[in-house]
């Protein structure tokens, strides 16, 4: 058999990777954490349903991952990232979640995180000409 590599967007070559890497997974964690898995969306809007901000992240085995977290600049400065990110700590503790994670770069948020009590487990340098920032909260 003759395999190449293609790059393309194929929607079901996609699902086919992403469903036999969680397999794979699933067969080396603890079956307490198996099936651990949520999308987590919070979005700050006004009373129109206007969207000017949100954190997107997922619960996956016993972490929340921040994704995205963003705020428009008007409402920046305002506490919203810190009720943002309050809200999902609490979802993650309501879930038995053990930490978050997140990163940043060094224009970003890198400040904000900090004194929301996460902490830099790890750094790549030159990432876009800036620092990348890894950081974890554990959840008491």
């Amino acid at each position: 058999m003759d395999l190449h590599i293609t790059n393309e967007t194929n929607d079901a070559a996609k699902s086919y990777v992403v469903n036999k890497m969680i397999e794979y997974n699933l067969r080396h964690f603890p079956d307490d954490l198996k099936g651990r898995y949520q999308i987590v969306n919070l979005y700050l809007q006004d009373t129109y349903g206007n969207i000017f901000g949100g954190l997107v992240g997922e619960i996956c085995w016993n972490w929340l991952e921040v994704q995205y977290l963003f705020v428009d600049d008007a409402y920046r400065k305002l506490g919203y990232g810190k009720k943002l990110l309050s809200e999902a700590e609490q979802i993650a503790k309501d879930k038995n979640c053990d930490f978050m994670k997140l990163d940043t770069l060094s224009f970003q948020a890198l400040d904000f995180y900090k004194e929301q009590g996460f902490e830099v487990f790890g750094t790549i340098q030159n990432a876009g000409r800036h620092t990348h920032y890894y950081l974890k909260k554990d959840i008491l």
